[in-house]
């Protein structure tokens, strides 16, 4: 039995879409973690660590104590602070914020509910898109870092 020219480049095809053509979907870490690192975007940065996950959106910070936990296909949502008025002074108290945001390949989108208790609203942040390696470029606002690491 031959087979024909167009029977191989469809295997071929398919097999190259299965290899480099869903490769920004692996990531999703075995360890079950959202990637240690740092993470860029335009007007966004994370910071991920061992015992912190720092966020900033614009000219605003927040912060999630422990390492981010992914479910199976790359999703969060975790519980952490906000910082709504941090530049050029910071103003106002560190208010409860909740995380959320998914993990695809090199990529993190990423939302923030934060719960205006001093204003008793709730301010959504995002989405933003951040990427694995990338620098965050913050425009006027001071360059992302963990808290009590700048130099």
């Amino acid at each position: 039995m031959t087979q024909s020219p167009w029977t191989f480049r469809v295997a071929g095809i398919a097999i190259l879409v299965a290899v480099f053509g869903c490769g920004e979907d692996l990531l999703v870490p075995s360890d079950g973690y959202l990637p240690l690192g740092t993470w860029g975007g335009e007007g966004a940065g994370v910071i991920a660590t061992d015992s912190l996950t720092h966020v900033h959106v614009g000219c605003t910070f927040g912060d999630i104590t422990g390492r981010v936990r992914l479910d199976p296909d790359g999703r969060f949502t975790v519980a952490g602070s906000y910082v709504l008025q941090a530049y050029p002074v910071q103003v106002g108290p560190s208010l409860p914020a909740q995380f959320s945001g998914r993990v695809s390949g090199r990529r993190l989108s990423l939302a923030i509910a934060v719960n205006d208790t001093v204003e008793k609203k709730l301010v959504a942040l995002g989405p933003v898109t951040v990427v694995l390696d990338r620098e965050p470029e913050m425009g006027p606002c001071p360059i992302c870092a963990v808290p009590g690491t700048r130099p």
